[in-house]
């Protein structure tokens, strides 16, 4: 027996207003989306429920990090809690009230303002709001705000101001040499023409001084559940504030992604989109040692003669065996000039690598910073010239 049929009543004002509350959560989602999703809905009907999730989960989710927001969102809207309430109430009427579900604050947000939508304003009621977005407490409060705690709406802000720090990578002398006024040799080719101008008189001896240039980088990104959210952000902050400098981007969880191509656009979203499409473990659990091994094997070039400087954004709750990631560690320390660990649980006062796998990272890393919110990525730069000019 078929419980309604979805081109009729408010069933498809259901599906919109279900889209747009993705919407709100930073799913992209738009109105062919959502028109593709009243069609699936005609085709499986509506008499199961794990047809109906499937069916719009096929045609409104492309990203592996939005099926959690999805499946909460999902679980809101189509069900009744008053009526579980009340025949709850009726079967145990002693029984304590359950406790509300907990959810992401990206569901939280979009429910939040459907809810809101949904309350009907009387006729002739006006309504006077202070808009105090972008104001200057507001803007203080997100520069200390932990990143995995921020709104839908406010991680999106966040996000465009990270992209706009600047990250200046502090300069060591290379290997090519120019004309300079402090420099340990003669350029003998520069004294020669000199000399030519004035009658083969050396009035001064030009000096060769080496040429300063940028560290190249190679940065590590953990794509586990537990770094979805710094996943993303480092992934957009890194991508402009190192443009530039020589650089090469990778993504693990379970295996290595590749992401220099996405790194080539110049374009932070368009970056962000191709990583998608790249990294298919995406919040998964975390084998950094298999990883390094991959990196090992196959990338091993991008380690420039012990020059690099390697960026490890991860927790360090790994899954792997300590014993590979304790030798792939070693085998990363003596290619590279400085392996620094960007640990997000720094947040946590008297916080300790305890685990397993952050012990080992803990053991070979020789720095650890926090990057957990506006405040210290600002304070990066200054961290990453302390710890690269130590001895």
């Amino acid at each position: 027996m078929k419980l309604g049929d979805a081109r009729t009543g408010k069933f498809p004002d259901q599906i919109a207003a279900f889209g747009r509350a993705l919407r709100r959560a930073g799913v992209p989602v738009d109105s062919a989306r959502i028109g593709s999703a009243i069609q699936a809905t005609q085709l499986v009907g509506v008499e199961r429920r794990d047809d109906l999730h499937a069916a719009l989960g096929a045609v409104l989710v492309s990203r592996p990090q939005d099926i959690e927001v999805f499946d909460e969102l999902f679980a809101a809207f189509f069900r009744n809690p008053e009526l579980e309430k009340q025949l709850l109430s009726q079967m145990l009427p002693k029984a304590p009230s359950a406790k509300p579900p907990t959810r992401k604050a990206r569901s939280q947000e979009a429910l939040s303002v459907a809810g809101a939508l949904a309350q009907q304003r009387k006729p002739g009621e006006t309504e006077l709001r202070l808009d105090a977005a972008m104001t200057a407490s507001d803007l203080q409060r997100l520069r200390h705000a932990d990143f995995a705690g921020l709104s839908a709406s406010e991680f999106r802000l966040v996000e465009q101001l990270a992209r706009d720090i600047p990250l200046p990578l502090p300069e060591v002398p290379g290997r090519r040499e120019r004309f300079g006024g402090r420099g340990h040799r003669i350029h003998w080719g520069r004294a020669l023409q000199q000399a030519r101008r004035h009658d083969g008189e050396l009035l001064m001896l030009p000096l060769r001084q080496r040429r300063p240039q940028t560290l190249p980088l190679l940065i590590l990104v953990d794509v586990s559940g537990s770094m979805e959210r710094y996943a993303r952000l480092l992934l957009a902050f890194l991508h402009q504030a190192t443009r530039g400098a020589p650089r090469a981007a990778f993504a693990f969880g379970t295996r290595l992604s590749d992401l220099r191509s996405a790194w080539r656009q110049s374009d932070a979203d368009a970056m962000l989109m191709l990583c998608n499409q790249a990294i298919a473990d995406f919040a998964g659990g975390t084998r950094l040692g298999d990883s390094l091994t991959q990196l090992r094997h196959d990338h091993a070039r991008c380690l420039v003669g012990r020059r690099t400087v390697v960026l490890l954004i991860t927790d360090g709750l790994d899954t792997g065996e300590p014993e590979v990631l304790d030798a792939e560690l070693q085998w990363l320390r003596r290619h590279s000039r400085r392996v620094l660990w960007l640990n997000p649980l720094l947040r946590f006062d008297g916080y300790e690598p305890l685990a397993r796998g952050a012990s080992v990272l803990h053991r070979h890393a020789h720095g650890m910073l926090a990057v957990h919110n506006l405040e210290r990525l600002e304070q990066l730069a200054h961290a990453l010239s302390a710890v690269l000019t130590q001895r």
